[in-house]
């Protein structure tokens, strides 16, 4: 596929692993190696149109920033690939845990499905549990959707509820549709909750206001927003690619990038 083909396919793209996205947006952002103008242009507008994706944001700041585009997407593309925020999942389950989850988190189900002993609970929302399961259980991992009207039964049977942020900023993280009453939800039962951060998705304030300012269209009713924000506050445990940390201190953690101001600025 032509690199301008292939950035109008991850502006186009509609929900999808964000680390495709990304490694995607690498490959086409290759034509302005030599052009910093046209790259500038070509990021704004991806963040335009993708502004949920958290890793776009890491991987176009990079570029932007790098004096030498083509050694920095190799480096990106590199970390992105390194990334073991599934297994650091995998590690810290107890075995034969029971986990609770929603949406489609990427690095929860590789995780789950490197340990293959632990079992999960698939909030149905929006028809993805169905999938879910399915792709679990090509895992040998035993799984079963629920409806959402019975997510406080699903929580009282599991071990831990873990989330994943689509992008994360130093107080709050953006999540699948069915994150925030799972949360909630979890909070009152007494389940714990965890959260997978995966690489390139820890964001500095700025950008993290920009994305909630951008993926939520302030004239649709809330009940119609196509991600939910969760509080680090009903949050317990942090999972990252290279660490491990108590929600509560993960405004703390440096960002994966800096800020780059010439990205704030969206393009039409």
């Amino acid at each position: 596929m032509h690199p301008i083909e292939q950035l109008r396919y991850v502006a186009r793209a509609g929900a999808a692993d964000g680390r495709v996205l990304v490694e995607e947006a690498a490959g086409a952002l290759r034509v302005f190696a030599n052009d910093p103008a046209g790259l500038l242009t070509a990021c704004k507008r991806l963040l335009t149109r993708q502004p949920a994706v958290g890793p776009l944001w890491w991987l176009c700041t990079r570029l932007v920033l790098s004096a030498d585009t083509r050694s920095e997407r190799r480096h990106v593309i590199d970390e992105l690939r390194s990334d073991r925020t599934d297994r650091r999942l995998a590690t810290a389950l107890a075995d034969g845990a029971t986990v609770g989850l929603c949406g489609w988190p990427d690095a929860v189900v590789e995780g789950l499905a490197r340990r293959g002993d632990c079992s999960a609970l698939v909030v149905d929302v929006e028809g993805l549990g169905g999938s879910v399961v399915r792709r679990l259980e090509r895992s040998s991992v035993e799984a079963e959707y629920v409806d959402g009207a019975r997510m406080a039964g699903l929580v009282s049977e599991v071990d831990v509820v873990i989330l994943e942020a689509g992008a994360c900023g130093p107080s709050a993280a953006l999540v699948d549709i069915g994150g925030l009453a799972l949360a909630a939800t979890a909070r009152l039962i007494g389940r714990p909750v965890w959260l997978a951060v995966p690489t390139g998705t820890l964001l500095p304030e700025p950008y993290w206001q920009e994305i909630v300012e951008r993926a939520f269209d302030p004239d649709l009713p809330a009940f119609l927003a196509p991600y939910e924000v969760v509080g680090l506050g009903l949050v317990d445990r942090v999972l990252r690619s290279d660490c491990e940390l108590p929600g509560g201190q993960l405004g703390s953690a440096t960002a994966d990038c800096p800020v780059a101001p010439e990205l704030l600025v969206s393009a039409r």
